[in-house]
């Protein structure tokens, strides 16, 4: 029952467990096939205002959190959804942004090891 966070352009391993894209955009330049993702989850991605506010400024990094945390408070199917594939096994949070560590998979890797 772990969360992993991965960038979508890295290469998929069996490790992986079950593969969530959780952006409300598909990556450019990358088939579906190559992504060899399980499961694409738009709705659990921060609003398409809140990314753009956002825009990866890592000063804005706090705030976005909890403005990000708020809305998924105010999406409570789409966080049980993905507690369930958590209760099965190891689930890696897939993201398409450059930015490694300010990205909403990694905010929303720490709000469910939160809510757990």
């Amino acid at each position: 029952m772990s969360i992993k966070v991965k960038r979508i352009y890295d290469a998929p391993e069996h490790q992986d467990g079950t593969r969530i894209l959780v952006d409300r955009l598909w990556p450019r330049g990358l088939s579906k096939e190559k992504a060899k993702i399980d499961l694409w989850m738009k709705d659990i991605a921060p609003s398409d205002e809140l990314r753009r506010w956002y825009n990866h400024e890592a000063l804005k990094w706090p705030e976005f959190k909890l403005k990000y945390f708020a809305e998924l408070e105010a999406n409570p199917e789409s966080v049980a959804k993905l507690l369930k594939y958590l209760i099965e096994g190891t689930v890696t949070l897939v993201y398409g942004s450059k930015e490694n560590r300010f990205n909403n998979a990694a905010a929303l890797k720490e709000f469910l090891e939160f809510i757990r």
